[in-house]
C-alpha cells in the first residue's frame, strides 16, 4: 500500500467509500478476479474529478467500473485504483419527455421510470444489465434498438480533470463505439430524449423482450453477456456453433449451451479459464470460418 497515496484518498472520500484489495469477484457479472489494491466508490462528481487528479498527480493507475457487467478482471487482481460510479451516483429524473440520469444508474432503472411516465423509446436497454455511463461509452444496443437513438446529450470528464457535455451529433457512436470511448473521457451524467407512450403497450413490450431473454440466454449462470462483438456480415453465436463449440469448456468456463455467443461461468472458473476458452473459440472460429471474432469483453489487469 503507498500511504501517501492512501491517505489522499481519505482526505477526499469518508472511510467507508475506501478499501484496500478488495476482490473484483464482488463487482463484476462474471464472478471473478483478483483484488484491487484500491476499491473507491465517490458520491459526486467533485469527488470523482479529486479522485483522478489524485491518481494522475501520484501516478496511480485507474480504471473506472459501473458495475462490471463487461468485464473481466485477472485472476491476480489490478495494480491501483477502480473507481465505481454506480450505487452512489444513479440520481435519475424526468422532465417532460426527458430523462436525466447519473452514469451509475442501472439501464433497467431508466427503463422503469420511463415506464412509471409512460414514455416509449429505451424498452430495448430494460434488460441489459449494466449502467447508464457504460452503455454511452459503447453505445450499448439489443433488440433493434441502440443508446445512439435515444441520447440528446452526455456530459463528461477529461482525464485532466474538464468538464464538459457533448451533443448527440457529436458523440460518433458506432458498433460497440463513441468518441466517449476513442477520447478516454468520463461519463458524469445523459440526458435521454423518449416519445410519450401507452404505458401498458411499454410494459407489453418489455414483458416480451425479457421473455426472449430469458428463453434464449443463458441468466442463470455468472457472464459478461456477449462474449465477442459482431463480425460483420455474421453472428458471432452461429459462427461459434457451426465449429462445434456448443458446450466447449475449459476448466469451470463453457460455451453456454444455451447461446453460443455466452461464455459462462459454469462451476468457479478463474479468470485464467474465461480468457484461455475465448482464446481458443476465436482460434478455432477463425480456422474453420476465417472470421476473427473480437472481444466485446474488456479485461482489465494482467492475462
Amino acid at each position: 500500500m503507498d500511504q501517501k497515496f492512501y491517505d489522499g484518498l481519505k482526505m477526499i472520500l469518508p472511510k467507508d467509500c475506501v478499501k484496500l484489495d478488495e476482490p473484483m469477484e464482488k463487482h463484476t457479472t462474471f464472478r471473478v478476479g483478483g483484488p484491487a489494491d484500491y476499491f473507491v466508490t465517490p458520491r459526486s462528481g467533485e469527488e470523482l474529478k479529486a479522485v483522478v487528479a489524485l491518481c494522475r498527480a501520484q501516478g496511480v493507475p485507474c480504471y473506472i467500473v459501473g458495475n462490471g457487467s463487461n468485464l473481466l478482471v485477472a485472476d491476480g487482481g489490478y495494480r491501483g485504483a477502480v473507481i465505481q460510479i454506480f450505487q452512489s451516483m444513479n440520481k435519475i429524473s424526468v422532465k417532460g419527455a426527458c430523462i436525466t440520469a447519473q452514469a451509475g444508474a442501472l439501464l433497467s432503472a431508466v427503463a422503469a421510470r420511463a415506464l412509471e411516465n409512460s414514455l416509449t423509446g429505451f424498452e430495448f436497454a430494460a434488460g441489459i444489465p449494466g449502467t447508464l455511463g457504460g452503455a454511452c461509452v459503447m453505445n450499448a444496443g439489443a433488440y433493434g434498438g441502440e443508446m445512439k437513438d435515444v441520447l440528446t446529450q452526455v456530459t463528461v470528464m477529461s482525464r485532466e480533470g474538464e468538464i464538459f457535455t457533448i451533443p448527440a451529433k457529436e458523440l460518433a457512436m458506432g458498433y460497440r463505439t463513441s468518441i466517449i470511448a476513442k477520447k478516454d473521457y468520463i461519463v458524469l451524467e445523459a440526458v435521454i430524449g423518449l416519445k410519450k407512450g401507452d404505458a401498458a403497450q411499454i410494459r407489453a413490450r418489455m414483458e416480451e423482450l425479457k421473455e426472449k431473454r430469458v428463453t434464449k440466454q443463458p441468466l442463470e449462470y455468472p457472464s459478461a453477456g456477449s462474449t465477442f462483438k459482431r463480425p460483420e456480415g455474421h453472428f458471432a453465436g452461429k459462427l461459434i456453433q457451426d465449429s462445434g463449440l456448443r458446450g466447449f469448456r475449459v476448466g469451470g468456463a463453457q460455451v453456454s449451451e444455451k447461446h453460443c455467443g455466452f461464455v459462462i461461468n459454469k462451476d468457479g472458473a478463474t479468470a485464467a479459464d474465461i480468457a484461455e476458452l475465448m482464446r481458443r473459440v476465436a482460434e478455432k472460429v477463425e480456422k474453420d470460418s476465417g472470421v476473427v471474432l473480437e472481444p466485446e469483453v474488456k479485461r482489465l489487469g494482467e492475462f
